[in-house]
């Protein structure tokens, strides 16, 4: 390109965070900067800043003086969504953008003005409102059915649709079947590499007895992500298995005080403890420092990141047998298990107490991550979806 063609890219969450749509939005926007694309980042008030080359971040207007955003819907992000308009809006005019880019509930944002600029439509969609279904929450719930509403206006209007996972792919091609849906999957949150001797500090680091197996959790603690049934599960694998230990990270301070209470009643929190959240470039040595990972996700279409942060460790997984994480891992890069306490504790006991197949399913992760899952891999699917479009 002589002249780099410039998009807009509009994201409704927090910049930077360490959570999966900031982390994928970050690599969106350092894979189009790379291959050769102006880009304009606009994200909301709240968050890190993360200079990434060839990108020039905005951010919209605090109009509620926000100090941060939790998952999900809430009214201060709404009201955000407002100012993040105006200012979209106010690129738009500025800049003649041949693509913007719209990421979850900022796609009518992107799509009305990509229409009245005539630019193309990009609409990105990384989960599935479902998931977000919380019972006995009905006000909840009904912003969330507002949602579905919403997610639908976008993808009936743009010109290409990216999913980040197989079963969202397939959730757009449904709403939008004459639109080329891509299925762009997500890669490991960081793109450095495990190494060993970093694993090896963080592992002393823990104080744990020499024969100590720990399995490690790491993400949110929203209820889609199967929380209850890990902190119901790990008493029951802790007695099941003398030389078991629980890594956790992730949660607010009151999260993590309500499940180390927990831990305390049930007469296993010596066996449970819960390091401080980690850079995203920490990551890999901090994962490659447990024996473990654990994934016990309930619901949602969505690709769980954290697997392949898993699958770059070199480390085995314990996951529930559900889409989502059945979709990554197949038969074979995983101990998938029932959806129960006590099947996730078994199994997590069982790969305790078995080396060989602790190698076996962490050599099939590890496969998938260097053939698939990839930034390389990654970038060129990015770049493909949008010649298509532009041709």
């Amino acid at each position: 390109m002589t002249s780099p063609s410039r998009v807009l890219l509009i994201s409704p969450q927090p910049f930077f965070q360490w959570r999966g749509s900031p982390l994928r939005v970050r690599f969106d926007a350092q894979a189009l900067a790379e291959s050769g694309y102006a880009v304009d980042l606009l994200v909301m008030p709240v968050g890190d800043d993360f200079p990434i080359p060839g990108v020039t971040c905005h951010r919209a207007p605090n109009i509620v003086r926000a100090k941060n955003l939790p998952i999900g819907p809430s009214p201060a992000k709404a009201i955000l969504d407002v100012s993040l308009y105006f200012k979209a809006s106010a690129l738009a005019r500025r800049n003649a953008y041949a693509v913007i880019h719209g990421i979850e509930d900022a796609g009518p944002i992107a799509a009305v003005l990509a229409r009245r600029h005539r630019a193309k439509f990009v609409f990105e969609k990384h989960s599935d409102p479902a998931s977000y279904k919380k019972k006995g929450s009905a006000l909840r719930n009904a912003v969330m059915a507002a949602y579905r509403c919403v997610e639908r206006f976008s993808l009936t209007r743009a010109n290409a649709i990216i999913a980040t996972g197989p079963a969202l792919a397939d959730q757009a091609r449904a709403a939008a079947p004459d639109t080329p849906v891509h299925h762009i999957f997500d890669i490991p949150s960081s793109l450095v590499e495990p190494d060993p001797s970093r694993a090896a500090a963080v592992r002393a680091s823990w104080a744990l007895p020499p024969d100590a197996v720990v399995a490690l959790y790491v993400g949110s603690f929203a209820s889609y992500q199967g929380l209850g049934l890990l902190f119901d599960a790990i008493p029951r694998a802790c007695a099941a298995n003398p030389n078991l230990h629980f890594a956790v990270i992730g949660g607010t301070p009151a999260q993590i005080a309500e499940r180390r209470a927990q831990m305390e009643a049930a007469g296993c929190a010596s066996r449970v403890f819960f390091p401080d959240r980690v850079h995203p470039d920490d990551l890999p040595h901090t994962l490659a420092a447990a024996d473990i990972m654990l994934s016990p996700r309930i619901a949602g279409d969505n690709t769980p990141l954290k697997l392949l942060d898993y699958f770059k460790s070199g480390r085995p997984i314990v996951a529930c047998d559900n889409p989502a994480n059945r979709l990554v891992v197949g038969d074979t890069a995983a101990a998938l298990c029932d959806p129960t306490p006590e099947a996730f504790a078994a199994a997590v006991a069982a790969l305790a107490s078995d080396p060989a197949a602790r190698a076996r399913i962490a050599a099939a992760g590890l496969s998938l991550y260097r053939s698939t899952y990839n930034y390389a891999n990654y970038k060129r699917l990015l770049s493909s979806a949008y010649s298509s479009l532009l041709s």
